[in-house]
């Protein structure tokens, strides 16, 4: 990965830090759920409203690292409007960039700022963190999620 190329992708993690997106609670959330990282201190609520088998709209409140909070961000603004099996396959090519730097054959948009994620292995459950409790979300596990046991 180019310096100019890092440089932009660490922008747009201190942003999405900073102000992150749909940072909220959604009152009309149908799905919810809570996970932490014992390990960077990260915890995070994630609220989801699913109507007709989409995401009507997605919510976090938390606090946590750089990125954790941008993960978190950036994944809200991902899953709007997809499905539930999208979400899973979305989770997967995530998943596989954060832990092996693999960038999926198709544009994963903003997501793609992890790609050097898997460089650095302690931050690999920052950014998995709001995922994770997506996938809980989903299935309705009423159980809070850890990166040390997560919902896959």
């Amino acid at each position: 990965m180019s310096d100019e190329l890092q440089d932009l992708y660490q922008e747009v993690i201190l942003d999405h830090s900073r102000s992150p997106r749909n940072f909220r609670r959604l009152e009309a959330a149908n799905r919810v759920a809570q996970g932490h990282n014992p390990l960077c201190g990260d915890n995070i609520a994630l609220y989801l409203e699913l109507e007709g088998g989409r995401v009507k709209d997605i919510g976090f409140q938390g606090s946590g690292c750089a990125i954790s909070k941008a993960s978190a961000s950036i994944l809200t603004e991902a899953v709007k409007g997809r499905t539930p099996d999208e979400i899973r396959r979305m989770f997967d090519r995530v998943h596989d960039l954060v832990t092996r730097g693999e960038v999926p054959d198709e544009d994963l948009g903003k997501l793609a700022v992890f790609a050097g994620v898997h460089r650095f292995p302690a931050r690999v459950k920052c950014a998995m963190l709001a995922w994770h409790a997506t996938l809980a979300a989903l299935e309705g596990k009423d159980q809070p999620v850890t990166t040390e046991n997560p919902a896959e």
